[in-house]
């Protein structure tokens, strides 16, 4: 590269649930963090409890995050805040980051502690389906960020700049007719059968049937990207390790890319080779470093 050619610009690195390589995914410690690590955003799944408020899990159940059990949908709002969602991990809490009481995060509550990083930072939301209240968590999510001062034009709220990821294509459709194609994801992955049948514990027909429900969902997401429906394809690294000419041919199109859940150095390098501009990583601190390192001037 000649001194008067301009430096690529590095990728920006999203925390994946907050820090949650550090602390318990989705938890205030693990956003708090990944302001403290420079992320340049954070990303979040959300859910809604029976009392219709918008809550940040991953699973529509508590069992694997909590000291709950049973759906995320069946407990109220104030329920869920009387269980713990944080000690599973292990990591102690340092006192700056609040109690283990006030771990469990609202949509509200995260926009808070965005608001106060002093900077301008990225949100990712990502709409978690099949969900027994199908597209009112979108509609929902929506009104929350409204009634806090979104701005459905630019998809700004104050510092924060506002993204919306589903892998449901009817999610994203959804929410292409209120919210900016710039501002939508669309996340795709390669559907295998038998990792699908032994996570979820199914047996080999509920399996399979699951699987190609899952498998037309994801053509449809990539004929939604291909069309440049949305303006941000989500692919996963197993994704882009595995068809690395579809993700180059989307960016050639001018769409941004964002792929999760990058966290080893080797993939980190991937995406950076291929011109992905998004990373999302368990370990944005780490993911920084490494990046930031590759782009010094060699002495």
């Amino acid at each position: 590269m000649t001194t008067d050619e301009p430096a690529a610009a590095r990728p920006l690195v999203y925390a994946h649930r907050g820090s949650s390589g550090t602390f318990a995914e989705h938890t205030r410690a693990a956003y708090l963090q990944a302001i403290a690590d420079g992320a340049d955003g954070v990303e979040c799944d959300v859910h809604l409890t029976r009392d219709q408020h918008v809550v940040l899990l991953h699973d529509a159940t508590l069992d694997r995050t909590s000291d709950g059990t049973g759906q995320v949908a069946d407990r109220t709002l104030q329920e869920l805040q009387e269980l713990d969602f944080c000690s599973w991990k292990g990591a102690r809490i340092p006192e700056a980051y609040g109690a283990k009481s006030g771990q469990f995060l609202t949509l509200p509550d995260l926009l808070d502690i965005l608001r106060a990083a002093g900077r301008g930072i990225g949100l990712a939301i990502e709409f978690k389906h099949p969900s027994p209240f199908q597209l009112r968590l979108e509609d929902r999510a929506l009104e929350v960020l409204r009634a806090q001062g979104w701005d459905p034009r630019t998809s700004m709220l104050d510092n924060i700049t506002v993204s919306f990821m589903s892998f449901s294509p009817d999610a994203v459709k959804h929410l292409l007719e209120s919210v900016p194609a710039g501002a939508v994801c669309q996340l795709v992955d390669d559907v295998n059968v038998a990792d699908i049948r032994e996570e979820l514990g199914l047996g080999a027909l509920t399996g399979g049937a699951l699987a190609n429900v899952m498998k037309a969902a994801q053509a449809e997401g990539e004929r939604i990207l291909a069309a440049a429906g949305a303006g941000i394809a989500g692919p996963g690294i197993g994704y882009v390790r595995t068809h690395a000419p579809a993700v180059q041919r989307w960016i050639a199109s001018g769409l941004r890319c964002r792929v999760w859940t990058v966290d080893t150095e080797d993939d980190v390098e991937r995406c950076r080779k291929l011109g992905i501009q998004e990373i999302t990583t368990n370990w944005p601190a780490q993911v920084l470093s490494q990046l930031m390192a590759d782009s010094r001037p060699p002495r």
